[in-house]
């Protein structure tokens, strides 16, 4: 994958950093991460959340031409732990409230945290889909949804060493399944391509980065955020529960929305397998991984509703401006090539008359839609 085009000081600085070894003077973007304006979103910030994604990608896979040593640099883990610590505490910050009433409310641990997800309130991204989406708002989704599945379930395997017991073993279940169970094709992350293929779509990996706004980011690195630090573990396993908790049904909704717009049954079936497969899964890890984890002293009642409540949250941070953009039809992706002119991005969903005009030809979004 190639390094994508910077949309600010951080990322062009993480790029730069990346791309010339004599460049990895990070202390200015240090003290730019610590002076960040007031007002800056910082669970959607498009310069903040490009950069700390692509040093989270160092490791996975890497981009290409970047030295693998870069993964271990001092000088990048310092500008990543600068950029972690802001959005972390916005994080804590934002999900405080959910989290002590969640806490406070007593009883199993599981039981409240099913309650959890079944009282948030959020957009339901997923009812638009089943019911009013376009093909084009159909790919839409799936380029949004690509930058995690394309890895799914990766950035929660990083738990695996660092538990034990019974735990551990539902951890290792959950994932096997996540995995394709033995079989490479029915890997949930093939799958996931299988049905951009069948949608038109470049399956890929980072295909569409210059595409996803911030927000999009954001959502996976709060992911790899708690999966790499042992700390926040339960966090992790957390944020596991919650995904699983609202998967199955929102599942079912895209994989009608696939099949009312007709769409290749390919596109439908990552969407049918998850409707079975999460149903299970949300037991597993909201009981045995989660409840576990607290009961044998892995990780603390909090961290474990810290890690649901910003799963959830982030599910509202994503879902609200996408949802927005497409009812009012406009698109919930950048256009590619003026991200790549260098300076802001334009506004995701922009009018094309707004974005100039490197959005006069169709996005390759919608050409699979013709």
């Amino acid at each position: 994958m190639r390094l994508p085009s910077a949309r600010g000081p951080l990322s062009s600085g993480v790029v730069q950093a990346l791309s010339d070894p004599g460049g990895r003077d990070v202390a200015p973007l240090v003290q730019h991460v610590q002076e960040l304006p007031a007002g800056t979103d910082l669970l959607a910030d498009d310069d903040l959340h490009l950069a700390l994604w692509m040093l989270y990608e160092l490791h996975y896979g890497g981009f290409d031409g970047v030295d693998p040593d870069h993964e271990w640099d001092p000088d990048l883990l310092r500008l990543r732990a600068a950029m972690e610590s802001v959005v972390e505490g916005e994080l804590r910050a934002r999900g405080e409230p959910h989290v002590r009433a969640t806490v406070d409310a007593g009883g199993p641990l599981a039981e409240r945290l099913f309650d959890l997800a079944a009282r948030w309130e959020g957009p339901s991204v997923a009812r638009y889909v089943h019911r009013d989406a376009t093909r084009t708002q159909f790919a839409e989704l799936l380029v949004h949804r690509s930058i995690y599945q394309l890895k799914e379930s990766d950035p929660q395997s990083w738990v695996i060493p660092r538990i034990t017991g019974k735990p551990k073993a539902a951890l290792v279940e959950l994932q096997y399944d996540e995995y394709g169970g033995g079989r490479p094709e029915r890997l949930h992350a093939t799958m996931f391509g299988d049905a951009m293929e069948g949608t038109g779509l470049d399956r890929s990996y980072g295909a569409y980065l210059d595409r996803v706004p911030g927000y999009t980011l954001a959502n996976n690195n709060v992911m790899s955020l708690f999966g790499l630090h042992r700390r926040l573990r339960g966090a992790s396993m957390g944020h596991l529960g919650a995904y699983e908790a609202t998967s199955s049904i929102p599942c079912r909704k895209y994989a009608g929305g696939a099949r009312r717009l007709g769409l290749p049954e390919q596109v439908a079936a990552y969407f049918d397998e998850h409707v079975e497969a999460d149903a299970v899964h949300e037991q597993l890890a909201f009981r045995d991984i989660c409840a576990g984890l607290v009961e044998s002293g892995q990780a603390e009642e909090a961290d474990v509703v810290l890690g649901a409540v910003a799963c959830l949250l982030m599910d509202n941070v994503v879902g609200e401006p996408m949802l927005a953009a497409w009812e009012a039809g406009r698109s919930a992706l950048y256009d590619a090539a003026a991200v790549a002119v260098g300076g802001a991005p334009v506004a995701p969903g922009a009018a094309p008359a707004d974005r100039g005009a490197a959005a006069a030809a169709p996005s390759s979004i919608e050409k699979v839609a013709s």
